[in-house]
């Protein structure tokens, strides 16, 4: 009888007070994850292009991993709004200016306030000033606590925009300094290019980023702290128009499939090896596994856990 006294009493007290030692979480290898968001490639130019041309390292990356091929951005497809639905789990409608918060915390921000770390833990690294919001949040509850560090734009937000070799360089020297358990880089092309209706520099800078992403794997095995506990996840914030609708490539924001449909390449010593998912995720999904790989509530997030990578 007392047993049975103890062990309701138990269970009630975490029902009641959501004590955090009482939470239990599948055990993982992962503790460090590092997202990665290509800003603005179209699908047909990067896996939905059948000889993968433009993206030779992330075609070959996928081996050691896991490509989705029906994964999309569901919501308002532009830049802030697509790293918003990343980064909190839900989509909003949001300024693309930078003068306006998400309005739920960030994954930056339940991961810290969970584990109690050092704010140089967890980043926002983005060739993007604006994307510095993403990094806090409207929610009278999170408002200025619990936030991650930044390095965005050219000197924060309202700064304009850098080049994506200096975000490479930021970042690696942010891994050296920090080694932060979670982050996530922004690089401005291809989107940059294409606004600018450049064609050639718009495959260029497919081609570039996903150079980009092979330098940072290659750093993760290399370095004795990252080496096997540290997941990548590389994906984008939205796509581009589809030939014939609206000015084409050179612009994005509506529901055309070319503007919905982005990729997910998922690397890390919790995945599978060389598997292709077909099953639908969004962007949201994101934030809610890795909530789940790295061990802390987000409340406020609506994605859904990517069964494929977890289980």
């Amino acid at each position: 009888m007392k047993c049975t006294l103890a062990i309701t009493t138990l269970l009630l007290s975490s029902i009641l007070f959501g004590c955090k030692q009482d939470r239990v979480y599948p055990e993982y290898i992962t503790e460090y994850v590092i997202i990665v968001v290509i800003d603005g490639p179209r699908y047909t130019e990067t896996w939905g292009e059948l000889s993968h041309s433009f993206i030779p390292y992330q075609s070959q990356l996928r081996h050691q991993g896991v490509i989705f091929n029906n994964f999309s951005n569901e919501g308002p497809t532009y830049t802030i709004a697509g790293h918003t639905a990343i980064t909190t789990g839900n989509y909003q409608w949001i300024s693309n200016t930078g003068q306006e918060l998400p309005a739920n915390p960030s994954i930056f921000q339940a991961w810290r306030e969970e584990h109690s770390t050092a704010m140089d833990k967890a980043w926002v690294i983005a060739s993007k000033d604006k994307l510095e919001v993403i990094a806090n949040t409207s929610n009278s509850s999170w408002n200025n606590k619990f936030m991650p560090s930044t390095n965005c734009g050219n000197n924060g937000l309202g700064t304009g925009y850098r080049h994506d070799s200096i975000t490479l360089v930021r970042s690696l020297e942010v891994f050296d300094q920090h080694h932060p358990n979670l982050v996530l880089i922004n690089f401005r092309e291809p989107d940059f290019s294409a606004h600018q209706s450049n064609w050639p520099n718009y495959l260029a800078g497919i081609s570039k980023t996903d150079e980009y992403v092979q330098q940072i794997w290659d750093y993760i095995q290399n370095d004795p702290i990252y080496k096997d506990k540290t997941t990548l996840l590389v994906t984008n914030d939205h796509g581009r128009h589809e030939n014939g609708v609206s000015i084409g490539f050179a612009g994005h924001g509506d529901n055309c499939n070319g503007c919905r449909k982005i990729s997910l390449l998922a690397l890390g010593p919790d995945f599978p090896q060389d598997l292709v998912v077909s099953k639908h995720y969004n962007q949201t999904d994101i934030a809610r596994t890795i909530a789940d790989l790295l061990h802390f509530n987000l409340n406020k997030g609506k994605g859904n856990r990517i069964t494929e990578l977890l289980d």
